[in-house]
């Protein structure tokens, strides 16, 4: 396959281009894009040195699949462009995902959903929601969902490099002595600190984060009658976003189904679910692949209810990993 990069120097493109060289994508060429201050700068692929062009409306042409990951407005600009000239579009941007002609897919769980829409443009989910979903979808197949309560613990790497430097820097003068008040990336010093709220707040007070974990999580498990309410935090951490879960179910779910239902389920490792009740951080699972659970454990407070922790990293299963699985998809199609 023919392959291209939009937003090639970025976090997640970077990360893109790593998983496809790791998981040995066949492909006949790979083509790196970018604004025109990151064009002339290199990037190695399997050892050879490529040059990262300036995205022009000229250049999305003769590419089998586009992967977007330059934000929402450079996504509704050029992904029609790349769709008209015969391209798969693999967007990791927020622009379509709740569009009623896109695909919005998590490959262990709706792959079959690449084939029932019209759109040649592929949505990949959030962070979070991809996260969260990975931990709720072997457990949804035991049971219906009535309510799910989630937290997340989102790491800085959710604002891509930019948020990165800027948790270090803050850092670094917090421990000098020469704390700021605010920085460039985040509302508040993210360093040593907790931030509540993720993207604007929404009509119903509830931040855009939050809403894409409640409507976002719904289009993949095509149910709308699942309500999720979130509390979304950004927290000093570099990579890998941690949630809690309260899942409240129609009927009773057992321990022991639910640790062989998340034993099972692809793309999941358990962190020995057991009575000494270990658990995953997101130091174990940065730069790793699988998502990982613990705490797994009754939720006292409701009828039929279970409670868990799942952390993953955004950069890779969040974001890159997924992306280039449905890559892997449409190459199989």
């Amino acid at each position: 396959m023919r392959i291209a990069i939009v937003g090639a120097s970025g976090a997640v493109g970077l990360e893109i281009i790593k998983i496809l060289e790791e998981r040995k994508f066949k492909l006949s060429s790979i083509d790196l894009f970018g604004s025109k201050r990151s064009a002339g700068k290199s990037i190695l692929y399997k050892s050879k040195s490529i040059k990262i062009r300036q995205l022009k409306k000229s250049s999305l042409k003769n590419f089998d699949i586009v992967f977007f990951s330059a934000g929402s407005d450079i996504s509704k600009k050029y992904a029609p462009i790349a769709t008209s000239n015969g391209c798969y579009v693999i967007d990791n941007s927020s622009a379509f995902r709740m569009d009623k002609n896109t695909a919005l897919v998590v490959p262990e769980i709706n792959k079959e959903d690449l084939n029932k829409y019209k759109s040649k443009i592929i949505a990949n989910p959030n962070c979070t929601t991809i996260i969260s979903l990975m931990a709720i979808k072997p457990l949804y197949d035991l049971a219906s969902i009535n309510r799910i309560v989630a937290t997340s613990f989102q790491s800085v790497s959710g604002a891509g490099n930019m948020g990165m430097s800027e948790l270090i820097s803050d850092s670094k003068s917090f421990l000098s002595g020469s704390r700021r008040p605010k920085g460039t990336v985040f509302e508040r010093n993210i360093a040593f600190n907790a931030i509540p709220k993720i993207g604007d707040i929404t009509n119903n007070l509830y931040s855009q984060e939050e809403m894409k974990l409640h409507n976002e999580s719904r289009k993949i498990l095509s149910n709308n009658k699942i309500f999720i309410t979130a509390t979304t935090v950004r927290v000093p951490i570099l990579r890998s976003h941690s949630i809690s879960l309260n899942i409240e179910f129609n009927k009773n779910v057992t321990l022991s189904s639910a640790k062989k239902a998340l034993s099972n389920f692809p793309g999941l490792k358990n962190i020995n679910i057991t009575d000494s009740m270990e658990y995953p951080t997101p130091l174990d699972s940065s730069n790793k692949d699988h998502c990982l659970i613990g705490r797994l454990r009754k939720d006292y407070s409701v009828k039929f209810g279970l409670s868990l922790w799942v952390v993953g990293d955004q950069i890779r299963k969040g974001a890159a990993l997924n992306a280039v699985q449905i890559a892997e998809c449409l190459q199989k199609n």
